[in-house]
């Protein structure tokens, strides 16, 4: 059946869309509570704006499929949502000195292959070819939140859990090895799509 024109706006409003929007919205938020790396309040606030921003990524997905609401503005908006928060979070953390030295390499790595990704993703598209999301590349996105995570909460943390930013840069270099066995996967597939296609245009 053919969906009706006025319910297209409801449809784009729908909760799990909603949750996206959401997310980000909450990048800038994050970044303005980050400008204050050394005041604990405006530093928790970050952390727990970004944990609820990250739990989001779990629960729009998950409520689109539950309520077969999914939509191409969400498909399309739920990547570029979880790139926005990393991306923005991992360059907050090196602006303030959290990260530095050789561990920003792990930082580097997470945003060259996100960006790789995204741009052969996007000329995939124009072949309609589907690079579907992999069990691993959701695990390495987990990941990459949580170190994060651990990261915001570095120059407070040991507070309530010792080593805060240790086990942070840690988890941080375990996402950036998983982001590179992801990306390699998602590399491979890829060019093996374009160079079908140029053996058919020979």
């Amino acid at each position: 059946m053919t969906m009706a024109r006025s319910d297209i706006p409801s449809r784009r409003l729908n909760w799990p869309n909603i949750l996206t929007y959401a997310r980000i919205a909450a990048v800038p938020a994050i970044v303005l509570l980050m400008e204050w790396p050394n005041d604990p309040a405006f530093r928790w606030a970050a952390l727990i704006l970004f944990f609820l921003a990250a739990v989001t990524d779990y629960f729009d997905g998950y409520l689109a499929r539950a309520w077969s609401q999914q939509t191409t503005m969400g498909r399309m908006l739920d990547p570029i949502a979880d790139k926005l928060l990393v991306a923005a979070c991992l360059l907050m953390v090196v602006a303030d000195g959290t990260l530095r030295g050789w561990w920003v390499w792990a930082a580097v790595i997470i945003l060259c292959r996100e960006i790789l990704v995204s741009g052969l993703r996007e000329f995939l598209v124009e072949l309609r070819v589907s690079v579907p999301v992999s069990r691993i590349a959701k695990w390495k996105t987990t990941m990459q939140l949580i170190a994060i995570g651990f990261l915001i909460a570095a120059p407070v943390g040991d507070v309530i859990i010792p080593h805060t930013m240790t086990i942070g840069l840690w988890l941080l270099v375990a996402a950036a090895v998983l982001t590179l066995y992801t990306g390699f996967d998602y590399f491979k597939a890829g060019v093996t799509h374009l160079l079908e296609e140029d053996d058919k245009r020979a």
